[in-house]
């Protein structure tokens, strides 16, 4: 029996839109340039430190497959190098700049980012080899990272409409994980934690709940919000005006309750079972509390007045030297960043954090008797990205962590191979998206999309059915299509079209991965007899849209109503 009184892990959910050669600024492979630099080199190198310190850290860190592709690709290595060589050239001229003004402070801030961004520079170049993919399956070999993959492209699951889409998402990440960490994945980030249980269409089919596409590929435990296991309204990150259980979509006929599985609320403090063996699965829900000492824009540890602000930007350089200040300031009015002050803060707040943990799971010890799990899942790009200070905290949270005689630090298929799951659980249709439901990526804005998508799922089976055993030029052709069927099913269009930060750019993605999947499959139609035209236009394409170079077509084969997929009825 455990002497201590429960079990930590942070879950980190890293995953950025396929953005490479999709334009720069304001949108677009910036966005991998920015995470590179201000999330990912950060964040590895504050790993890199514990491990050689000695701290005996544990870990859970997703990355989403298509991150993973971009991470790896050679052109989005040599385009960061660019970017980052150009920041610290940006804040060198700011030291002259400054230094001609005669503003001493803004001088020293200039000189304080110049060597971070030669610093992030040299850890990318010299520690990491250019290679964050392969530098963090070091860490995992070593046991102290665990690695969780995702759906292919995040796609939005629950709401694909056929089988084959489901789990040729899946099939397709979890072998680009094998590609690149070399082992299957354990566990698991549904994409925008949005699960679907079995449930029986109107002809009478009966559709797996999305366990089933995991226990078929070896997946042990998910992770899932908050009031998916408590039972309770959405609360934290998905709080919000709730707009129907379904949000435009209408109320499923579920599957029936086996005998013997809980239905009543359950608490975060635990894992659950999900499923039928043998493709049991479990799942972990997000604990609240500690998610909110994050999240909570009332008090959030990162709306301290000492750290950066994110959003006030130097009009010549574009450099961040202000921090956020008292509520209520103008950002015109922010005060100048003070490096020594903003520290000072991460050591406090990280204590903070350190005894929270310990005292939340002292008192489940105390009212239950039992040994708990505490989950904390957060989007990795807030930690340095949003949050300047965010990896700094996270590390001291760990050395904090790692010292308590009364924590365990844990990952989370580690915490079920050693704990399982409390009972068999029926989880609600659920996500962590505003109102807990479906309601961010089915709305009035973005409901036109999924007939799209739903047309070009089953265009894509009828394809396979058609060429089931394709070589040559025609194999190509059906990859590139699945390439961008992948791509168009990303679950980031309706979203950065739903909360406007990217509407504009998120509709051109969206439509040019349609035409492409449609040129593609023209092509196929025609029986990919390759003009000269058509061959560049090929050639055009693969180079352009490149991820998963090894990816079969294949497991985009009309599954709906088999018998073949664990579960299925």
């Amino acid at each position: 029996m455990p002497q201590t009184n429960g079990a930590f892990t942070f879950v980190l959910h890293s995953h950025l839109p396929y953005a490479r050669q999709a334009g720069m600024w304001p949108h677009g492979e910036e966005w991998v340039h920015e995470a590179i630099a201000e999330t990912y080199v950060p964040l590895w190198n504050a790993l890199y430190d514990l491990a050689e310190q000695g701290v005996d850290y544990r870990i859970t860190v997703s990355i989403t497959p298509i991150l993973g592709e971009q991470l790896a690709d050679p052109l989005i290595v040599e385009h960061f190098l660019t970017y980052a060589e150009e920041r610290s050239a940006w804040a060198a001229a700011d030291i002259e700049r400054f230094a001609q003004d005669g503003d001493a402070e803004m001088e020293a801030l200039a000189r304080h980012f110049h060597h971070w961004y030669s610093r992030i520079l040299t850890s990318f170049r010299d520690r990491f080899n250019c290679d964050l993919l392969g530098s963090l399956k070091r860490l995992q070999d070593a046991g102290l990272v665990e690695i969780s993959t995702s759906a292919a492209t995040h796609g939005y699951l629950p709401l694909l409409q056929r089988d084959s889409s489901i789990y040729g998402q899946i099939q397709t990440g979890v072998s680009a994980y094998e590609r690149h960490f070399g082992r299957r994945p354990k566990a698991i980030w549904l994409p925008e934690c949005a699960y679907r249980p079995a449930y029986i269409e109107e002809s009478g089919i009966t559709r797996p709940g999305i366990e089933s596409y995991l226990g078929e590929q070896g997946i042990r435990v998910f992770f899932s919000e908050t009031h998916t296991v408590e039972g309770g309204r959405p609360v934290g990150k998905a709080a919000g005006d709730s707009i129907g259980i379904y949000g435009s979509v209408p109320k499923r006929q579920l599957v029936s309750t086996p005998a013997g599985e809980q239905t009543d609320p359950g608490t975060t403090f635990k894992s659950y079972w999900v499923g039928d063996e043998p493709g049991r699965v479990a799942v972990l829900g997000r604990n609240n509390r500690t998610g909110q000492q994050v999240w909570s824009g009332q008090f959030g540890y990162p709306g301290d007045e000492w750290y950066r602000e994110f959003h006030r930007k130097d009009g010549v350089s574009g450099m961040q030297y202000w921090r956020i200040g008292l509520p209520g300031t103008d950002l015109g009015a922010k005060p100048a960043y003070d490096p020594e002050k903003a520290a000072e803060r991460v050591k406090s707040h990280a204590q903070h954090f350190v005894g929270l943990v310990a005292d939340l799971l002292r008192e489940h010890k105390e009212e239950t008797g039992e040994y708990g799990i505490i989950a904390s899942n957060y989007d990795t790009e807030l930690f340095g990205h949003w949050w300047f200070e965010g990896v700094d905290w996270l590390k001291e949270v760990l050395i904090g962590l790692a010292s308590d005689d009364s924590v365990d630090l844990t990952t989370a298929s580690t915490w079920v191979e050693d704990h399982g799951g409390d009972a068999v659980m029926v989880l609600p249709e659920s996500s962590w998206g505003m109102g807990g439901n479906h309601y961010t990526w089915m709305n009035d804005q973005t409901s036109w999309m999924w007939p799209i998508i739903h047309d070009a799922e089953n265009r894509m089976e009828r394809l396979i059915a058609d060429y089931p055993d394709a070589d040559g030029d025609l194999e190509r052709v059906l990859a590139q299509a699945a390439r961008e069927l992948l791509l168009l099913q990303s679950s980031d269009w309706p979203f950065l079209v739903t909360t406007g930060q990217a509407n504009e750019y998120a509709i051109q993605r969206f439509n040019e991965h349609v035409e492409r999947f449609n040129q593609m499959a023209d092509l196929a139609d025609d029986g990919a007899v390759l003009d000269d035209d058509s061959a560049k236009a090929l050639d055009a394409l693969e180079d352009l849209d490149n991820p998963f170079p090894a990816i079969d077509y294949r497991v985009f084969a009309a599954r709906q109503g088999s018998a073949a997929l664990v579960g299925a009825e």
